[in-house]
């Protein structure tokens, strides 16, 4: 995964990290800041998921919005 992309596309793709993990907040979504590791420590957080599970998922989540 290219995390720059996700980086450089962190303002227009926040609002759908919002929509896939609504527990994250906008403060923690700010704090993110399109990094990669940041958002997969925060899922699995707020979810209570194993690291490999939340990878998949930001992965995942990376494909649909075309971040990589």
């Amino acid at each position: 995964m290219n995390t720059n992309t996700l980086s450089g596309k962190w303002k227009q793709l926040k609002g759908k990290a919002r929509e896939q993990w609504g527990k994250l907040t906008d403060d923690q979504l700010d704090v993110i800041n399109g990094r990669r590791d940041q958002l997969v420590g925060k899922v699995q957080e707020a979810y209570g998921k194993s690291r490999e599970q939340a990878e998949r998922e930001v992965d995942e989540f990376c494909e649909r919005c075309r971040c990589n």
